[in-house]
C-alpha cells in the first residue's frame, strides 16, 4: 500500500539524531558517536546602487563550517593515517557521507554527502585511570562542498 502524503499543516515526527551511520569513500565505519558541525553560512556583500542611498545585499561566498566527528579509540588506523598524512602534507581528500536511518536504524531517510573532505584537526582520547569511559578521539574535516539527498533513493547512491 503507498504510503499517504501527511497533508499541510500536520503534525510530523522528527528525525531521531541518534541512528545514523558513516561512510568514507563508500565504506560504512560504525564506530563513530557523535557527529557536528554540519553547518554552512552565505556570506552577504553589501553595495549601494548608482545615485541611491539605498544599500542592497547580494549572496557572496559559501563557508563550509569543518565537520567533527568523534569516535570511539579501537585498533583501527584508518583514521590515523589519514590525518597523520595530512599532516605531513600529502592531503588525501575522500567522499564523506552522513546517513541517517529511521527510529528502528533499519532505513536510510537523509543522507549528507561532503565532497573532496580532507582532515584539518586531530584530537586523541582524553585518558583518566578514574573514570570508566568510553576512549573517544575526533578528527575535524574540511571540504569543498555539502549535497542533501532524501529517502530510499539515496540508499543506492555511494559516497
Amino acid at each position: 500500500m503507498a504510503q499517504a502524503t501527511p497533508q499541510p499543516g500536520a503534525p510530523v515526527d522528527p528525525y531521531r539524531a541518534y541512528n545514523f551511520k558513516l561512510l568514507i569513500n563508500g565504506v560504512t565505519n560504525g564506530h563513530f558517536t557523535e557527529v557536528s558541525g554540519l553547518e554552512f553560512t552565505i556570506q552577504r556583500l553589501a553595495y549601494r546602487e548608482a545615485g541611491n542611498d539605498r544599500i542592497r545585499f547580494v549572496p557572496g561566498q559559501v563557508d563550509y563550517e569543518p565537520i567533527v566527528l568523534h569516535f570511539g579509540l579501537t585498533q583501527s588506523r584508518e583514521i590515523w593515517d589519514w590525518a597523520n598524512t595530512a599532516a605531513k602534507g600529502a592531503v588525501n581528500r575522500r567522499n564523506v557521507s552522513i546517513v541517517l536511518l529511521d527510529a528502528a536504524g533499519t532505513t536510510e531517510v537523509l543522507r549528507w554527502n561532503v565532497i573532496n573532505a580532507w582532515p584539518t584537526r586531530w584530537r586523541g582520547a582524553h585518558l583518566n585511570t578514574l573514570a570508566q569511559e568510553i576512549a573517544i578521539e575526533s578528527i575535524a574535516l574540511a571540504y569543498e562542498s555539502l549535497e542533501l539527498e532524501t529517502g530510499s533513493g539515496a540508499a543506492a547512491k555511494p559516497a
